[in-house]
């Protein structure tokens, strides 16, 4: 029986407040990963949008540690969610389309059981009782709330920080349920120096002289200063110095009022003390020990024997976010996570988003720009080419090959080399653009399909069209791949941008069992006609660009391009030089009379083997 003095506990900071949010009561006990279990679990979450007559339309959003399951506004009238600007009708994440569900998360203190939830078996509040619990057992009360609504499978799971780390559980352990997964900033473990400021944090809270080892609930004064000191702490790791010097330095000695007791003495302190003071009206300290520690303890290459073993138990497609100035969970991790995924095979995509909002950038409208349109295309299409197959060539854009590329208006080489690359090989495009070869490919049936680009935007329209596309620089080599893992290496118009093309090659003939490169000619007799007679950087059909906007580093020829395949040793097996501006295939006198040239060409381990 319940003590009557804790009779409104359970949920006091949660449910009451979010009057859209339902709560549901779970069958049976829950068994936790790190020993003991939990009698019964109650669960706070709220939908959006409408689940379809064949409930494939559900999209499962897992918040980060602060967070609950208001993820947006039901109606105008509503208050504002955690994350309104993608998620909504009409936005990234449309709620015409897809039956959204989030739900706080086990330990939580916003409807959810968690350390505030009353024990069943003392009648008291758990406290710092409340056993020690994973990421994987947030997830399965997710699993079982899912089970209840009648949720087989999920069209998508999606999270960000904490709540990446949900969505890569879901798609290890139960990649059975799942279409396709997004996971925005997040890591596979987090790093020492991300370790140190949670362990700073939950000191601040066990030193408060009101902890009381975690049982304070009955007290009039409860460990607000700890948890204010902790949130303060964790909000700076979610800011990059660009944003607080941009925010903070032109007042820097001239804080703001606010009414919070904490040190104001500069205009970044009032804001701390803001945010510290804040967070102690919403949220449960011991909610946030119990969360940091989850977190902390999560590592998928210690839990699966590798973080290569731990990727290769995902089924679905997946979208990988990070931003650049995030030092709390870097880019460096989720590339980490794409090397993984790439090496075993699996359909991903992924982009490093250029932001200088630090964490926090995943919860802001300044880059909804960028990952918003990349996480409403993969949506849409998912990104299934790394596993190949047929597709529809006029919804895949097969037929677009007369667009604006960064050397060619009207890319003759494109379908030169498709027609070059046998139905059913796997390919990798190097500098694949928007996607058209790749796009070509698919139409008419292939093997897997990988493209790697810089350009952003490039990158969102090779998802829109359910591309597997990953943000690479190529002379950063490409070591996340097998000795002769692709049938076919691609490097179309982008071998005189690189800064080492003889390292490319090399690279590109390791992994693939043949390469295709194309380029332009700057030995084209009327490149070398206007730098003679005029004095002036050609500008050509084949040289589109003035010599201070142009992307090309190196300026060689045909013949150049020759007698480096020979220096490396690597065989010719084909040469096919152009005349873009009529289309003509040029035999004699091609270093002169080409600007463009297509060569075939297969590495001296594959020569032998000839």
């Amino acid at each position: 029986m319940s003590d009557p003095a804790f009779a409104s506990s359970d949920g006091a900071r949660g449910a009451g407040e979010l009057p859209h949010a339902r709560t549901l009561t779970l069958p049976g006990p829950l068994p936790l990963r790190l020993g003991g279990q939990l009698p019964e679990v109650r669960v706070c979450y709220e939908t959006y949008g409408q689940l379809n007559a064949a409930r494939d339309n559900a999209v499962y959003i897992c918040h980060a540690l602060s967070g609950d399951s208001h993820v947006a506004r039901h109606d105008e009238n509503d208050t504002p969610g955690w994350w309104d600007i993608a998620v909504g009708p009409g936005k990234a994440v449309d709620t015409d389309r897809f039956f959204v569900i989030c739900a706080n998360v086990l330990g939580g203190c916003r409807g959810t059981t968690g350390p505030s939830s009353i024990d069943p078996r003392t009648g008291r509040p758990y406290g710092g009782d409340f056993p020690r619990i994973a990421i994987a057992d947030m997830v399965e009360v997710q699993k079982r709330l899912l089970d209840e609504l009648g949720i087989a499978r999920l069209h998508a799971v999606i999270g960000g920080s904490m709540g990446g780390m949900m969505a890569l559980t879901w798609a290890i352990e139960h990649p059975e349920r799942l279409d396709s997964a997004i996971f925005l900033a997040t890591t596979h473990c987090l790093s020492s120096q991300a370790l140190s400021f949670d362990i700073v944090g939950r000191n601040a809270i066990f030193k408060d002289p009101h902890y009381n080892g975690g049982q304070y609930y009955d007290q009039e004064q409860k460990p607000d200063d700890g948890l204010a000191i902790a949130r303060m702490i964790g909000h700076v790791t979610y800011l990059s110095d660009r944003t607080m010097s941009r925010k903070f330095d032109p007042d820097r000695e001239h804080p703001r009022e606010v009414a919070y007791a904490y040190e104001k003495e500069f205009s970044v302190g009032s804001y701390l003390a803001y945010q510290g003071g804040r967070f102690v009206e919403r949220f449960d300290a011991n909610s946030y020990v119990t969360l940091s520690l989850a977190m902390d303890q999560f590592n998928l290459g210690r839990d699966h024997g590798s973080l290569e073993a731990a990727m290769g138990r995902i089924a679905c497609p997946v979208l990988v976010a990070s931003f650049r100035t995030d030092w709390l969970f870097p880019p460096a991790h989720s590339r980490r996570m794409v090397d993984a995924l790439l090496a075993q095979g699996k359909s991903v995509s992924a982009i490093e988003v250029d932001s200088d909002c630090g964490h926090d950038a995943f919860l802001l409208e300044n880059d909804l720009h960028v990952y918003g349109p990349l996480m409403a295309g993969f949506l849409d299409k998912g990104c299934g080419c790394i596993s190949g197959g047929q597709g529809d060539e006029a919804q895949c854009g097969a037929a677009e090959t007369n667009v604006r590329s960064i050397f060619f208006q009207n890319r003759l080489d494109l379908t030169r080399i498709s027609e070059r690359i046998e139905p059913g090989a796997s390919v990798l495009d190097l500098g694949c653009g928007s996607g058209q070869l790749l796009a070509q490919l698919r139409g008419r049936g292939s093997g897997a399909l990988l493209g790697l680009e810089l350009n952003p935007q490039a990158i969102v329209d090779c998802v829109a069209q359910g591309l597997c596309v990953v943000q690479r620089d190529l002379d950063q080599g490409l070591r996340a791949f097998a000795d002769g893992q692709f049938d076919v290496v691609v490097l179309s118009q982008t071998l005189q941008a690189m800064r080492r093309p003889d390292t490319v090659l090399k690279e590109m003939l390791r992994v693939g069992k043949t390469g295709i490169v194309s380029f332009p000619n700057f030995a084209h007799a009327e490149a070398v006609r206007q730098l003679l007679e005029n004095g002036t950087s050609p500008v050509t059909e084949g040289l589109p660009f003035p010599w201070w906007s142009s992307p090309s580093i190196r300026f060689f020829s045909i013949k150049d391009f020759e007698a480096l395949c020979g220096q490396l040793g690597i065989r010719l097996l084909a040469r096919i030089a152009i005349d873009s501006a009529t289309g003509e295939e040029i035999e004699a006198d091609y270093n002169t009379r080409a600007d463009m040239a297509i060569c075939v060409l297969s590495g001296p381990a594959s020569a032998a083997g000839n």
